[in-house]
């Protein structure tokens, strides 16, 4: 009996272990207690859910919420770094507005406060994997250095005003510790942009008028402190009607500031000790500023003006051989119109040069996102399978023709299909005026010519003269591309070829008998001379690397011999010696 109950518990154990194995991971997940049903199980669950969401809710660092939250505490930090020195030296600026100041410093406090929590909230990067987990965030942000910071920037300062009043707005400097939030917003605004030059000018000049600001601040508050209108160095006496608007004092004290920090110079002469020592520094910070200006913009200008110096150094290379090799005066003005054409539209950069810094696979992308529309178009292409197609986008080549210029000529060998981006071509008589169709954006030729299709009564040859109507732009494929990308891919090579053939019997230029004659023994003997020679050179390399095996072996050899002699014990005196081997001199290797 005492055996039965056993068995029968051990059968309920493992029915109740199936069954919590076979649920569904959410109720898993939940424990026991979500067993139960009705509405506090759903209740429980939804609850969980939303616990979850939470312990996942986080910033993506490269996201647009991110850069737009950049945005918002970059106001706060220029409001104090522009006002707060300016309230704290001229009075009636404080004074005057003193509700407008304490609810914008509110505001802008809640942003501060606001900035820390999105702080704590903001991902980052670990073994390249984004990190989520709130703890860690909080953790992380907690032990940085800027945790420091931002926290002293939050220090409430404002309770000082009971000690000191209300005109010392000062008392708020630990506000401008969050400066680093603006410098990464105009960092991360300067890679988003499509005009990151302006945008650096902007910038700069930007922080020269910042820091003549507070020179200007400072000298008014440096006059006010030595007295105003007491020599012809300081702020003149605000009691003259013509100097006791604020904005007359903020306007001379700019002015006074500018003329300083540039090195300009010509304001009043220091008189006291303390005014001499003023101006120096003052000269001193200017010298830096005016180098700066001259360094950043000089760099700057050159920067936007590479790629034209460097489509000019292409042009004057051009000039000078033309001009050496005796051109045409016809031939040469149609070489410095296609320059002009390619430089107007934006057509000089190239795009081989430009992506080869991006990995594989972004090129690969760039280059599917830009030509595998156009590619689709072509009939012998239209069913092919993906890999095929990419292969071929990567192999594309943009080529740009002049008006009149031909792309191909009747007879000429088919080394090369065009697909037309832009741009018109005419299909013309031998004279080359007469024309019979006109080909527009879209369209394709000569892609039978590079599959080389046995029977094609045109063999591998142009059919028709193809001219370009004005300026054109072209993708070009080439043979031996296209027959590079089918050797990984042979059922697309023998479905291309099917559909060249069936191309051909339409248009009434397939041999039919020629086409059912089977391989070419000619291109058979070609192909069995070429794994030839290959396999001549694979000998080649391989009795080479067997020489060199074997001089190593025998180098190896010959070093333990040595250093088994020079081990060896030495010989007892009752023992013959045997006569030792000839010196021989060392090698190379064992001069080494």
């Amino acid at each position: 009996m005492r055996t039965s109950k056993k068995a029968a518990d051990m059968n309920m154990k493992f029915r109740c272990l199936k069954v919590r194995i076979t649920r569904s991971p959410d109720v898993f997940q939940g424990g026991e207690e979500e067993e139960e049903e009705g509405e506090e199980g759903e209740e429980r669950k939804e609850g969980v859910r939303v616990v979850s969401e939470n312990k996942t809710f986080m910033i993506d660092p490269a996201g647009n919420t991110y850069y737009h939250w950049l945005f918002i505490i970059t106001v706060p930090v220029m409001y104090n770094w522009t006002l707060i020195i300016a309230r704290a030296c001229f009075e009636e600026l404080q004074t005057d507005y003193l509700v407008y100041w304490f609810l914008l410093d509110l505001l802008s406090d809640l942003v501060y406060l606001g900035d820390m929590v999105f702080r704590t909230r903001t991902g980052y990067l670990e073994q390249g994997l984004l990190v989520k987990d709130e703890l860690k965030l909080r953790e992380r942000y907690m032990n940085s250095f800027q945790f420091k910071l931002d926290l002293a920037s939050m220090v409430p300062t404002d309770v000082l005003y009971v000690v000191f009043g209300l005109k010392y707005p000062e008392i708020r400097l630990n506000k401008l510790l969050r400066f680093n939030r603006m410098l990464e917003f105009f960092q991360r605004t300067e890679t988003r942009t499509n005009y990151p030059n302006a945008l650096r000018i902007s910038n700069l000049v930007m922080y020269i008028v910042i820091i003549i600001h507070w020179n200007a601040c400072l000298y008014y508050s440096f006059s006010k402190a030595i007295g105003f209108g007491a020599d012809r160095f300081v702020y003149p006496d605000p009691s003259d009607p013509e100097f006791g608007r604020l904005v007359r004092k903020y306007a001379y004290s700019m002015y006074w500031s500018t003329l300083t920090l540039t090195t300009i110079g010509e304001t009043p002469p220091p008189v006291e000790n303390s005014e001499y020592f003023f101006v120096v520094t003052d000269f001193l910070v200017g010298v830096l500023i005016f180098a700066t200006i001259v360094g950043n913009v000089g760099s700057m200008i050159t920067n936007m003006n590479a790629a034209r110096a460097d489509f000019q150094a292409r042009i004057d290379a051009i000039k000078q051989y033309m001009s050496f090799r005796k051109v045409t005066k016809d031939l040469e003005k149609r070489v410095i119109k296609w320059f002009d054409f390619l430089w107007t539209n934006k057509k000089a950069v190239d795009e081989r040069e430009v992506l080869k810094y991006l990995p594989d696979k972004l090129r690969a992308e760039i280059a599917i996102n830009v030509h595998l529309d156009t590619l689709k178009k072509v009939r012998i292409f239209a069913d092919c399978e993906a890999g095929l197609l990419v292969e071929l986008v990567l192999k594309l080549q943009p080529q740009v023709y002049s008006p009149g210029d031909y792309i191909c000529k009747k007879g000429d060998i088919g080394r090369e299909m065009y697909i037309i981006k832009e741009g018109k071509l005419a299909v013309v008589a031998d004279d080359g005026i007469k024309q019979f169709v006109v080909l527009s954006d879209g369209s394709y030729f000569g892609e039978i010519s590079i599959l080389a299709i046995k029977g094609s009564k045109a063999g591998n040859r142009r059919t028709a003269n193809i001219r370009s109507i004005g300026y054109s732009d072209l993708f070009c494929l080439s043979k031996d591309d296209l027959m590079e990308a089918l050797t990984e891919y042979p059922d697309a090579k023998a479905m291309l070829e099917e559909k060249g053939r069936q191309i051909l019997m339409k248009d009434g230029l397939l041999d039919l008998e020629v086409a059912a004659q089977g391989p070419d023994p000619k291109e058979i003997e070609e192909k069995v001379d070429c794994m030839t020679g290959t396999l001549d050179v694979l000998q080649t390399r391989y009795a080479r690397l067997l020489a060199e095996h074997e001089a190593t072996h025998s180098k190896l050899k010959h070093r333990v011999t040595r250093l088994e002699m020079k081990m060896a014990p030495p010989p007892r005196a009752d023992q013959p010696v045997d006569a030792p081997p000839p010196e021989t001199e060392p090698t190379k290797e064992e001069k080494k």
